[in-house]
């Protein structure tokens, strides 16, 4: 077997860092369908990037860049600490030794060497935190194109059409987690996709989503659920279908999934109980709690999937959290429907 070459080494580091295009994206998938030393390449560097999974993720300042030559500026004041922070910098670049830190003499030195940690910090930890935040962002999108790759599947198995439940206007949407007969939650067309083997259902599952207690499949016998176990076992929301559409495959243009809408993360535990969320200028705005209210990825039907700092997509300004009609101090009752097919909403 021939060894990678230079370049596909890079392209496998690249994919891993999640800075690959959709084509960049492709070739390092078709090369890791194969390739043992590929695989193995690609391992190591997942587990490099692993740890920064245990790291606390930290917002990545907009004026970084900024803020870095203000502090290299006042730096370049103080004369004789920025010589001897040179000087240092010189000694690590001319080989690997041991180096031996003298006793401090005086206090100008100290100060010039605690302005050097704390840059350093200030640099280092906003950006390992954008890494992870990259990094859970990529993983998210992967999952996202898993599962679309159920729905295409689906679809090409039942005559074109997207797993669906028989719904009536006006019927409850809200009840993820309900096994009862009646179609009481939307997310049972997903859960159609776990039950009948096109996607697996730890997909479902937000690698982003920071939760106090980590739920798991393990154990589960799927087809002993009519829908997903409860909303803990359900990262994502799906388009709730105008009840007038026939369009009902994959040929639209559109949202089909995205991160958890915001709107619904405060659902009653107890599903006999009323919903009632009365809408604020606060939840009207508020992005995914997947990725800590940054944004959202979401899942396009066309396949391809983006990462959104705003409540809508580069092919639509419509809010795909909320219906077009919905205002501050709208109550959602759990039973509402689009009017249309322009009218995007993701729900539960």
């Amino acid at each position: 077997m021939t060894p990678l070459s230079d370049q596909q080494k890079q392209l496998l580091f690249d994919y891993s860092l999640g800075l690959t295009s959709d084509r960049e994206t492709a070739e390092a998938q078709k090369l890791l369908s194969w390739n043992a030393e590929a695989i193995e390449l690609h391992r190591t560097l997942q587990r490099a990037l692993a740890p920064l999974e245990s790291v606390e993720l930290e917002r990545c300042p907009a004026d970084l860049t900024e803020r870095l030559f203000l502090r290299v500026q006042e730096a370049a004041l103080q004369s004789r600490g920025v010589s001897r922070l040179e000087e240092m910098l010189a000694a690590e670049r001319s080989g690997l030794r041991t180096v031996k830190i003298p006793l401090w003499r005086n206090w100008s030195e100290v100060i010039t060497a605690a302005a050097a940690v704390l840059l350093f910090i200030s640099i280092l930890f906003p950006s390992v935190g954008f890494l992870r935040q990259k990094h859970a962002q990529m993983r998210c999108a992967a999952q996202l194109g898993n599962i679309y790759e159920g729905f295409r599947n689906y679809v090409s198995d039942h005559d074109g059409r997207l797993p669906a439940v028989a719904v009536t206007p006006g019927s409850w949407w809200w009840k993820v987690g309900y096994q009862g007969r009646e179609n009481h939650s939307n997310s049972r067309q997903l859960w159609l996709l776990v039950q009948n083997g096109y996607a697996e259902p730890s997909r479902f599952l937000c690698p982003a989503r920071r939760e106090p207690h980590k739920v798991s499949y393990g154990g589960f016998q799927v087809q002993d659920f009519n829908d997903f176990p409860n909303r803990g076992y359900l990262h994502y929301s799906v388009r709730l279908v105008c009840p007038n559409s026939d369009d009902r495959g994959l040929t639209r243009k559109g949202v089909l999934l995205a991160d958890r809408n915001p709107l619904f993360e405060e659902l009653p535990s107890d599903l006999s109980a009323s919903c009632r969320i009365l809408l604020c200028e606060k939840l009207m705005a508020a992005n995914s709690r997947n990725h800590h209210n940054r944004g959202q990825n979401v899942l396009l039907y066309d396949g391809s999937a983006e990462f959104t700092k705003v409540r809508h997509t580069s092919i639509s300004e419509d809010d795909i959290y909320a219906l077009q009609d919905m205002r501050c101090g709208t109550e959602v009752r759990g039973c509402e429907f689009p009017s249309c097919d322009a009218d995007i909403f993701l729900a539960p």
